[in-house]
């Protein structure tokens, strides 16, 4: 699956929202967006599979955060742009603003 397939998806958008504040597990997860636990679990599986969130376990619960930086860039003409982008969190994009 493409990244633009994985982010398509507006349930996959918000469990990346939750987790850009901070790690969660997935019965966390799905009562925030409103979802039952195998969908929920569905959504994650695909985010992982794709590199964006990664887990951790402490005690019984299996907690998701993000795994990556992403990045949607569109632009207009001249320029043109279509960028969509992954990054690990600590990589420097080299982007300065001189």
């Amino acid at each position: 699956m493409s990244l633009i397939d994985v982010l398509g998806n507006g349930t996959r958008l918000a469990i990346l929202r939750e987790l850009s504040r901070e790690p969660k597990y997935v019965s966390e997860l799905a009562e925030k967006i409103g979802m039952d636990g195998k969908t929920a679990v569905h959504h994650l599986s695909a985010l992982e599979e794709a590199g964006l969130i990664s887990h951790y376990r402490r005690g019984n619960r299996k907690y998701y955060e993000l795994a990556r930086c992403i990045e949607l860039r569109i632009a207009p003409p001249p320029e043109r742009a279509f960028v969509l982008q992954a990054t690990a969190p600590d990589a420097d994009d080299g982007a300065s603003d001189s």
